[in-house]
């Protein structure tokens, strides 16, 4: 299967925009800190994504519902320990 430049161009940025929320993840994780969490932004982010995802399934784009899926899932990540932590 022959991946077309466009699509090519997606999955790059699908991977950026998903791998920032990494390190996010990983000190909120370790340190149980959420002070300097916005939660207004988590739960924005979370509607966000998981819209772009439901688009990404609606209209059949790969990198759409690879790259909102993963984001959805550090973001929402986030959000949990934001609620547990505050």
């Amino acid at each position: 299967m022959e991946v077309s430049l466009v699509s090519a161009i997606g999955l790059m940025a699908a991977c950026c925009t998903t791998l920032a929320f990494v390190p996010q993840v990983v000190k909120t994780w370790r340190t149980r800190s959420t002070a300097d969490v916005s939660l207004g932004m988590f739960v924005l982010m979370v509607v966000g994504m998981s819209a772009w995802l439901a688009y990404g399934l609606l209209i059949g784009d790969l990198p759409l519902i690879l790259a909102n899926a993963v984001t959805l899932s550090l973001a929402s990540i986030i959000l949990v320990l934001k609620l547990r932590h505050g």
